[in-house]
């Protein structure tokens, strides 16, 4: 009997508490996403992976507010941003120039090949930005180095806040048109200082790499058999390991546009700006980058009730 856990993150303890971790896997929002923008295969592969370590992030922080994942580079995909709130709702989006990436494909000869994001993405910074909802703001920004995405959040890891982490992230592209694409991922850090029961120091080096033998043995098969809950493959890979399973979280998609912000936005702008972003039918256009929604102004309601 399936029971399909999917969209969910759940987070867990091991090892009396030495290692706190979280396990992910996405579909629906995948496809939700995906549906709206007709990305090109690699670009969704880039997003959906940038995903799966977004929720991983998000997971890990107590707080009520929006977590956001930022990629930025020089290379054909220029962005990917995505992100998710402290209630499960998530959405992302990226921009690239598909003319370059055609180019690309063609110089080199893999048309049809799944390249690692930091290859799509060049040179360029990885950023984590924290917003609680009170105007507090915390991020941390670390060079988009490494060969695979993994490798680039690590490096931030071991560079901005020194904390011991191990990670995995997975993609399930799909063979057809109608497929679906899945991702997810699993992290473990080391706590820096021990909770739950004393355990002695010298034996976390071998409990470490106990934890990171047993997590990369974890296959994508398994991350993704939907016969399978996250519990239960926790449970395969930890169960000697005092494992403590702590919380699930589950996500949605869920744009914040609206057309109030839109129009807040706009009134900011001069007579003369507005009057330069005017089309053939004396409208003004604007596309949500996260959920393709397109709104449509006229000055009149613009300046209305500005008075």
């Amino acid at each position: 009997m399936s029971n399909k856990s999917f969209d969910e993150c759940a987070s867990f303890l091991i090892d009396n508490g030495v290692f706190v971790g979280r396990i992910c896997r996405l579909e629906n929002v995948l496809k939700t996403i995906i549906e709206k923008h007709g990305y090109m295969k690699n670009v969704s592969a880039a997003l959906s992976e940038t995903t799966a370590l977004a929720v991983l992030l998000a997971n890990a922080l107590k707080f009520e507010g929006l977590f956001t994942l930022q990629l930025q580079g020089n290379g054909p995909v220029s962005t990917i941003v995505v992100d998710v709130t402290s209630d499960g709702k998530l959405r992302a989006c990226a921009n690239y120039d598909k003319e370059r990436l055609e180019k690309a494909f063609a110089l080199r000869k893999n048309e049809g090949e799944i390249e690692a994001t930091p290859h799509l993405l060049g040179e360029g910074t990885l950023a984590f930005t924290i917003d609680d909802g009170k105007n507090n703001y915390h991020q941390g920004v670390v060079d988009l180095q490494g060969k695979t995405l993994e490798e680039c959040a690590l490096r931030y890891f071991k560079q901005s806040e020194q904390i011991e982490t191990m990670l995995k992230l997975y993609i399930d592209i799909p063979t057809t048109d109608e497929g679906a694409w899945k991702a997810g991922g699993i992290i473990l850090q080391k706590i820096p200082e021990l909770g739950g029961k004393q355990i002695d120091v010298s034996e976390i080096p071998e409990l470490r790499n106990e934890a990171e033998i047993l997590m990369n043995s974890l296959t994508k098969e398994e991350l993704f058999d939907e016969k399978l809950s996250l519990q239960e493959i926790l449970h395969r890979l930890y169960h000697g390991n005092n494992l403590m399973l702590t919380k699930d979280n589950h996500y949605e998609f869920k744009c914040r546009c609206s057309r109030e912000k839109l129009l807040k936005t706009l009134r900011s702008f001069s007579e003369d700006e507005l009057a330069s972003m005017l089309d053939e039918n004396s409208k003004i256009t604007a596309k949500c980058g996260f959920c393709s929604e397109i709104y449509e102004f006229t000055i009149p309601e613009i300046k209305e009730k500005l008075n």
